[in-house]
């Protein structure tokens, strides 16, 4: 891998290890448009200072955008969750591995 390509994923993996950066990509993944109300229900426990926060540091990513029925995922911002789409039978799997050292 090149240095180039290490920075890159460096920057990436710093903008999704923000608080909620993930929760929020997750919460636009089906590709529908959310307006911030809803957005935030989705995502939980977020307070909306902390949401706008994520949406700008996701807008300025180019991985969501808003329009005029609310906010939505970008072409890149779904290649992104095309790409995490396997995450969730990771867990599954790493789940029972982590069971199965406790035991």
């Amino acid at each position: 891998m090149s240095s180039k390509e290490n920075v890159a994923i460096g920057q990436l993996l710093a903008l999704l290890e923000s608080r909620y950066a993930i929760r929020v990509l997750w919460a636009l993944r089906d590709g529908h448009a959310q307006t911030f109300r809803l957005l935030q229900d989705s995502v939980g426990t977020i307070t909306p200072n902390t949401l706008n926060t994520r949406i700008k540091d996701l807008r300025a990513a180019g991985l969501v955008d808003h329009g005029s029925d609310g906010y939505v995922v970008t072409p890149m911002g779904a290649d992104l969750l095309k790409r995490l789409a396997d995450l969730p039978a990771f867990a599954a799997k790493w789940v029972v591995n982590q069971v199965k050292k406790d035991i």
